[in-house]
């Protein structure tokens, strides 16, 4: 068994407990700090300071050695935290990051960047405690240092002899425990078999550093350390745990269970989970993603089939329809991970930008348990950042400007995250100042873009999308270079989702995202266009009718209107958007899908509604090139390949070919589903 098999599962524990420390840190209140988080921090940076040693990373385990005696004084009380210690201790987490993921890549971290750090945090000792005038060389752990700085957390299993049993451990592994055991203090003797080998260990350090060490090599389950008399012989303690009575170190062991919770070498709660990569995952989802077209073949077949044997054909294939469902939910729901997994980056960033920019910020946040497919939580981080650095920045005034205001000196920022449907609904709001519309419109008409003072809010918006569109007065490390938020608006579409705004002068502005819960498996709805085939994403789709002459009117050009109760839609004709010949033309015979998508609602004009089932999502870029109006592409029962619509696409498309052929000009940013903006007269006219 080689050591470097165990780097990923170090790399990922080490990531968790670095994240889990951030989140601590921040958490602190430094003028009253919680006994309980100060000890779950050094227990952070001690287990990953025990991995880096076992491994060899000497920059990770010098750093953390340094953090964890700070951390120690901070826990014992002989070092009065203050915010800028805090902050010393993120410095040093960010630097801990940053040499974890050089280790991952083979490298080794900057040497530079770590003699600095070192330096920092010793003369943070010199200073507050007297106890930092060791040379920079001399910083590298030792034995009896860390055993000086975990004394405090077990004392009760201090340095001294310990029963180190391996359970159920393979022959070939034990001599790689072993090993690692010796390099952790002298291996007195060893005996026992597969079931239970038992070594004693004399050692300067203490049970939790031992444990620590080796939890990155067995499984928590298969070690088992227990504290022994100085004069206590191995046949004396293998006698105990032969005996049916419960060894008298089993309460030291549920004594000190709740301190060790917070660490990755706790047994019973990492017993019944296992790390899958993500790779693995996906390979199912494909697969089943197969087993949901091979059903929609089958059920083209049944359609087909007659006589008495049809009945059970279609009772059995109604069977396999829901268990391909329940195995496709059970499946998706391994990919989906709780949206705190991005939120809990946020607090640090507002944390740092709001001091930067001399402003008091409360980040809010709601929904962090909502599910999202991992593959999307990975790309929403960066639309997010900018969204919240924009609102940082923009949004939020100075305390001063608040004040004069009327609104409380300190602004709020909110993250939140709720299921909607089949897809999530993400916001980021903030209560400053608002969007300026005359500021939007006016630098809108110098960027030469096709705006004017009747559009609708909604639409002037949307404006700060188009690239290189900025309002700021100055250029900044921060924002005002014109460009982020027309990538924001790209990512967030080319994941199936849009983004749409809301804001209000002198209250905020309010950044909604809307994303489909995965991108693998979608119900759709099916629908005839002439000879082709596409597909509507149900989430999407309103209702469906027909529409009678007198609820047609005419627009300029070919445009029509659709009235539905007491709205007025534009009526998209898809054989014309995507030239598609043999279609129905006559919009009477045909049948209208109310669509909504980017927060606007239009009908769309197909021949004939085919049905409704859950379509396996092929990208379609991958295999081919992007199509306007298109999303993915899927495979049908029958074998052929249908589009999927990208609705709020389908409306530029249309809304881009009207503009070439009216104006033979490319197409405005603005777009909206009223009236006026088809060109409507003051009283609209029936067709007949």
């Amino acid at each position: 068994m080689d050591i470097t098999d165990f780097y990923d599962t170090f790399f990922e524990e080490a990531e968790e407990l670095l994240a889990d420390m951030e989140r601590l840190l921040l958490d602190l209140d430094v003028d009253d700090p919680d006994p309980e988080q100060l000890n779950a921090i050094f227990r952070a940076a001690h287990s990953i300071k025990g991995g880096a040693g076992t491994f060899g990373f000497e920059a990770l385990q010098r750093t953390t050695h340094l953090l964890e005696n700070l951390l120690d004084y901070a826990r014992c009380g002989e070092l009065k935290l203050r915010r800028d210690l805090v902050d010393v201790f993120l410095e040093t987490k960010d630097m801990l990051n940053e040499q974890l993921a050089a280790y991952r890549q083979s490298q080794e971290p900057d040497p530079e960047a770590l003699e600095r750090i070192c330096r920092v945090l010793q003369q943070l000792a010199l200073e507050e405690i007297g106890k930092g005038s060791v040379d920079i060389a001399d910083a590298a752990p030792a034995p009896a240092e860390s055993t000086t700085a975990v004394d405090t957390a077990a004392p009760a299993e201090a340095s001294g002899r310990y029963c180190v049993a391996l359970l159920n451990v393979e022959a070939k592994d034990r001599g790689l425990l072993i090993e690692e055991l010796a390099h952790l203090g002298t291996v007195e003797r060893q005996s026992g078999d597969e079931t239970r080998y038992e070594v004693v260990l004399a050692s300067s350090l203490g049970s939790d550093d031992i444990e620590a060490v080796m939890c990155f090599i067995a499984e928590p389950d298969q070690l088992q350390i227990t504290p022994m008399a100085a004069s206590e012989p191995v046949a004396a303690r293998a006698a105990q745990h032969a005996a049916p009575e419960p060894a008298p170190a089993s309460s030291d062991t549920a004594r000190t269970a709740p301190e060790k919770a917070a660490r990755p070498a706790t047994g019973a709660g990492e017993s019944a989970s296992i790390r899958v990569p993500v790779a693995k995952v996906d390979q199912i989802i494909n697969l089943v993603g197969e087993l949901v077209i091979t059903q929609s073949m089958l059920d083209q077949v049944a359609e087909d089939t007659q006589g008495a044997q049809a009945g059970k054909l279609s009772s059995g294939l109604s069977l396999l329809a829901r268990t391909a469902r329940d195995l496709q939910e059970a499946v998706m729901s391994v990919r989906m991970v709780p949206m705190d997994y991005v939120f809990s980056r946020f607090p640090r960033l507002v944390r740092d930008l709001a001091s930067k920019l001399g402003k008091d910020v409360e980040l809010i946040t709601e929904g962090k348990s909502t599910e999202l497919d991992k593959g999307l939580t990975e790309r929403i981080i960066d639309p997010l950042t900018h969204l919240v650095r924009n609102s940082l920045d923009h949004g939020i005034e100075t305390p001063a400007q608040r004040e004069a205001a009327g609104k409380s000196r300190t602004g709020n920022l909110l993250l939140s995250a709720q299921h909607q449907g089949g897809s999530i609904l993400i916001e980021v709001g903030d209560d400053g100042g608002g969007l300026n519309r005359e500021k939007i419109l006016a630098k809108a008409a110098a960027n030469g873009l096709n705006v004017s003072e009747n559009m609708s809010d909604e639409d002037v918006w949307q404006l700060i999308f188009a690239p290189g569109f900025s309002t700021a007065a100055e250029v900044s490390d921060v924002s005002g270079r014109g460009v982020g938020m027309d990538v924001v608006k790209r990512n967030i579409e080319a994941m199936g989702g849009h983004v749409e705004i809301d804001s209000s002068p002198g209250q905020g502005t309010t950044t909604r995202i809307v994303l489909p819960l995965t991108l693998a498996i979608l119900d759709g709805m099916s629908v005839r266009v002439g000879d082709e085939t596409f597909v509507l994403p149900v989430s999407g789709v309103i209702e469906s009718l027909q529409p009678k002459p007198e609820d047609l009117y005419p627009m300029v050009g070919e445009d029509l209107l659709l009235k539905v109760r007491e709205d007025y839609l534009p009526m998209i004709a898809v054989h014309t958007a995507m030239d598609i010949s043999g279609a129905e033309q006559d919009p009477t015979r045909a049948i209208a899908v109310i669509v909504q998508g980017q927060g606007r609602r239009y009908a769309l004009q197909v021949d004939e509604l085919v049905g409704q089932q859950q379509v396996v999502v092929k990208n379609l870029e991958t295999n081919y090139r992007k199509v306007p109006g298109v999303s993915a592409a899927t495979i049908l029962g029958d074998g052929s390949v249908a589009l999927i619509v990208d609705i709020a696409d389908m409306y530029r498309l249309h809304q881009s070919k009207k503009s070439r052929a009216a104006h033979g000009a490319a197409p405005s940013y603005s777009s909206t589903n009223s009236i006026s903006d088809f060109g409507a007269p003051a009283q609209p006219r029936r067709v007949h």
